[in-house]
């Protein structure tokens, strides 16, 4: 998939595989939900209304990128996050990786950098 593609995607769609991979691993919703919202500063009471944007008007217009997202470190699809040089795809990244650490049972405050 091109990163245009992947760009135009909506949030919608691929939504529903980062929960069910976190439920596979007996994480919740909930979980993923404060994950997106620690991210990107979203209320999670907005995401319902926010996940039929495509993923590059998702973070163009997300109220608070959390600045502590650039901790995020680690590989995603062969790729290192922190290698990542187009901003959008290393958005899209840090949000994979973040799901990757709750299905791998990592615990919620190292997750969110706390």
């Amino acid at each position: 998939m091109t990163e245009h593609r992947i760009y135009s995607t909506s949030v919608a769609s691929v939504y529903p595989h980062y929960v069910a991979k976190a439920e596979r691993k007996g994480r919740t919703k909930a979980q993923v939900d404060e994950i997106i919202s620690w991210l990107t500063g979203y209320e999670p009471g907005e995401l319902d209304q926010k996940m039929a944007a495509s993923f590059e008007d998702f973070f163009a217009q997300a109220p608070a990128m959390n600045p502590a997202r650039a901790l995020i470190k680690g590989v995603v699809c062969g790729v290192r996050v922190e290698d990542i040089e187009e901003a959008t795809m290393r958005e899209i990244r840090y949000l994979d990786k973040l799901v990757d650490e709750l299905a791998k049972g990592k615990a919620m405050e190292k997750i969110l950098r706390q």
